[in-house]
Parts: structure tokens; C-alpha cells; sequence
């Protein structure tokens, strides 16, 4: 399986990025983040029922059942990190890069590719074990709202590929 075959974007995802998109731009790489970034959420959801669990069987359902409506709003928050990751995606073209976020207010962070000097790829260790990375773009001028990509999905065939887009063989 190659990188193109990986950025294929269906359905949904394929209409949230075309609106961004301008009718002179080819096909955009485009990826969501990697589900990594809901790692934290779905920590707090298993322990908020471990915590409501064993306030159930010690101190009774009775006064353990305020712990159950905390749990039911931490189970609502991942709902809505979820929909709203499903709705993100970062996405390069041959002018620009674009960061697109955001459920009810949308937010669409973007930088010419003109202005881009250098990326870099750093990789923490638990995004090596589990596959994801973080986008480091650097740019001519002050700074930019699209700086840093967290939590990027196949960093190393994402980065040669990005990189190829903004950083083309001059012929």
C-alpha cells in the first residue's frame, strides 16, 4: 500500500475538504489527525466508570449516583472529541497548507506555500510505538497560526510526501 492510497478521503471527509478548496487547486493531500489525539479523553472515560463502578459497590448507588452524571458528561465530552476529530483535517496543496478544526465555529488556519522555509517531523516515543507525529513548519516572517500539526498519521510517508509538495524538483 502506498501514501496514495492512504489519503484517500471518502464521503463526508471528501465534501469538508473540497469547500476549502479553490477551483484552480488539484488534488490536496488530506489526512484527519491520528485517533491518538482521543487517547486522552477515552483515559478519562474508562476511569470515570472504574471510579463510579466501585463507589456503586462500596458506598451504594445512592450516593454514588452524582459520580454516575459525572461519568455520563465525560461520556457526552468523548462523544463530541470524536465527532469533532472526524470533522478535522490537515491538508496540503500545490499553494498552500491548511488546518481545518473546528464543529460549530470552524477554524481554518492556513499558510502559502511561498512562505514556508523548512518543515520538520518530530516524533515522541509513544507516537513511534503507536504512529503518529508532530509537523513543525517553519516559515518566512512572523509567526504563523499554522506552526505546529500535532498527532499526524503515518509521519514518515506524510512527511516525504508534504515535503514533495512544498518543496518540488525544479525541472
Amino acid at each position: 500500500m502506498n501514501l496514495n492510497d492512504l489519503m484517500v478521503i471518502r464521503d463526508a471527509g471528501t465534501r469538508t475538504v473540497a469547500k476549502y478548496l479553490m477551483s484552480y487547486e488539484g488534488q490536496p493531500v488530506a489526512v484527519r489527525r491520528h485517533p491518538a489525539v482521543l487517547l486522552r479523553p477515552v483515559g478519562e472515560v474508562t476511569a470515570g466508570l472504574i471510579v463510579a463502578g466501585l463507589a456503586s459497590t462500596t458506598i451504594g448507588a445512592g450516593p454514588a449516583f452524582i459520580l454516575w452524571w459525572l461519568w455520563l458528561a465525560l461520556l457526552v465530552r468523548l462523544t463530541w472529541k470524536v465527532f469533532a476529530w472526524s470533522l478535522e483535517f490537515f491538508i496540503v496543496t500545490e499553494h498552500r497548507v491548511m488546518l481545518i478544526t473546528g464543529v460549530l465555529n470552524r477554524k481554518v488556519a492556513m499558510m502559502p506555500l511561498a512562505k514556508v522555509t523548512d518543515i520538520a517531523l518530530e516524533r515522541p516515543f509513544v507516537g513511534r510505538i503507536i504512529g503518529y507525529g508532530t509537523f513543525v513548519l517553519e516559515s518566512a516572517g512572523q509567526d504563523q497560526a499554522l506552526r505546529e500539526v500535532e498527532y499526524m498519521p503515518y509521519p514518515e510517508q506524510l512527511y516525504l510526501e508534504v515535503s514533495s509538495v512544498i518543496f518540488p524538483v525544479e525541472d
